[in-house]
């Protein structure tokens, strides 16, 4: 029986309008005068730190911690003036879904499993009004790579629960085969939703353990079992 249910944000729970994105080009043109190649950057799946060092590659931008701290700084500033402006929403079905999670016999525990940092998570998920559903995640303030980041979450969901989580007590919710990808790094099993990052082929071609248009088309008891 799945113990800990980790969500992506980004194409599985919200449509922020792009406003990471343009938070993100925003930051660059105007902390570091850095605008070329930038529509070059694939942001689905990956995390921000990796972005950000990609892009201060491409401008021989030095990646020093100083220089990742002024980053973010202005980030997450732009990213909430800019949310509140964008046209944005959920993904089908999110709020059902949860509910249904809190109703199974044995619920749950549910975390994030995402490329934003914890405060950019937490502002896009305040949003919306998601943010309390959560009580712990791994974030790429954790680590660069999201493989990593998911060997964070369910360590934290350890921690949370107090027992040791074998890796088909965990399920994994994404949109990308990237998000596929960091489930199997840690065993867990996986739920594709084709909402964001992905078209639903392209997700059933890595084989997560469900792939689905979204969570109207799946139950908790499902995948939970």
């Amino acid at each position: 029986m799945v113990r800990l249910v980790l969500f992506d944000i980004d194409g599985t729970l919200v449509h922020t309008g792009g406003a990471g994105v343009k938070a993100f080009a925003r930051v660059f043109a105007t902390e570091f005068q850095a605008t070329e190649g930038f529509s070059s950057l694939k942001f689905a799946g990956r995390t921000d730190v990796s972005l950000v060092r990609e892009f201060f590659q491409l401008h021989g931008i030095p990646p020093s911690p100083g220089n990742f701290e002024r980053f973010f700084e202005r980030y997450v500033f732009w990213l909430d003036h800019i949310l509140s402006s964008t046209s944005n929403r959920m993904c089908p079905g999110i709020h059902p879904f949860i509910e249904q999670l809190r109703q199974l016999p044995k619920p749950p525990a549910l975390g994030l499993l995402t490329g934003n940092i914890r405060l950019g998570a937490e502002i896009k998920l305040r949003h919306f009004g998601l943010w309390d559903h959560f009580e712990i995640g791994g974030f790429a303030d954790d680590a660069e790579d999201r493989d990593h980041i998911a060997k964070v979450a369910k360590k934290r969901g350890t921690g949370l629960l107090g027992r040791r989580l074998a890796g088909k007590d965990v399920l994994v919710i994404g949109d990308t085969p990237l998000d596929i990808r960091c489930g199997r790094a840690i065993g867990a099993k996986v739920l594709a939703v084709a909402t964001g990052g992905a078209n639903l082929e392209a997700l059933q071609e890595h084989k997560p353990d469900w792939a689905v248009a979204d969570l109207t088309q799946i139950t908790p008891q499902t995948v939970c079992a």
